[in-house]
């Protein structure tokens, strides 16, 4: 019902990302008081001042990466790690960053429990740095509002990659850039909003 309602309805329209959205149990990445809540079309608390975002937002967010299954993907605000485990199935590895040492154990507990670790690697560190020992990544994922692109990701980012990135304040613009030539080329995909983005990078 979540794929056909929210997802696919509103053009949600590449298979693999609502195969890996439909294979996914999402409320095994939601507190336990919210799990009736799981699928609904909106953003979820999951403490520490932070959300899991809406699915229809991870859903456009891996479809305007437009993985093909070979790709290491950076993903900068793992939360409570749905969104990776939605990033491995549709990429060859994930490195999930979470700032927020308590919410990296939890993404890491949620995504054995789930069964979507096997290729995703959570690491607690502050993601608007990267993670420059791995880089250049094809893929970036940020799931935290930024005033600009932290430049860090901007030279991880590989010749010919994609980012995707919300983009402002309170009202904020998902940016989906594309590397050509060494400069970042920004197109916008929706109207959004995210918790700040928050690090030494920003």
């Amino acid at each position: 019902m979540m794929v056909e309602r929210q997802l696919r309805a509103r053009g949600i329209a590449d298979e693999r990302v609502l195969a890996a959205m439909a294979a996914i149990p999402r409320e095994e990445f939601v507190p336990e008081p919210l799990r009736e809540r799981a699928y609904a079309d909106e953003p979820l608390s999951i403490g520490f001042g932070q959300t899991i975002s809406q699915p229809y937002m991870v859903a456009l967010m891996a479809q305007c990466l437009a993985l093909d299954g070979t790709e290491t993907v950076l993903e900068v605000g793992a939360g409570s790690g749905y969104h990776a485990a939605v990033l491995g199935a549709l990429a060859g590895r994930v490195l999930a960053l979470e700032f927020i040492p308590e919410l990296a154990e939890l993404a890491r507990a949620n995504l054995e429990r789930a069964g979507c670790g096997t290729n995703v690697t959570v690491m607690s560190r502050d993601g608007s740095l990267g993670c420059p020992e791995y880089a250049p990544f094809r893929a970036i994922s940020v799931a935290a509002g930024a005033t600009r692109v932290p430049p860090a990701l901007a030279v991880q980012l590989a010749e010919g990659g994609r980012m995707v990135i919300p983009i402002g304040d309170d009202d904020q613009e998902l940016w989906v850039i594309t590397k050509a030539a060494g400069e970042l080329r920004p197109r916008v995909a929706a109207y959004c909003r995210f918790v700040p983005l928050v690090g030494a990078g920003t």
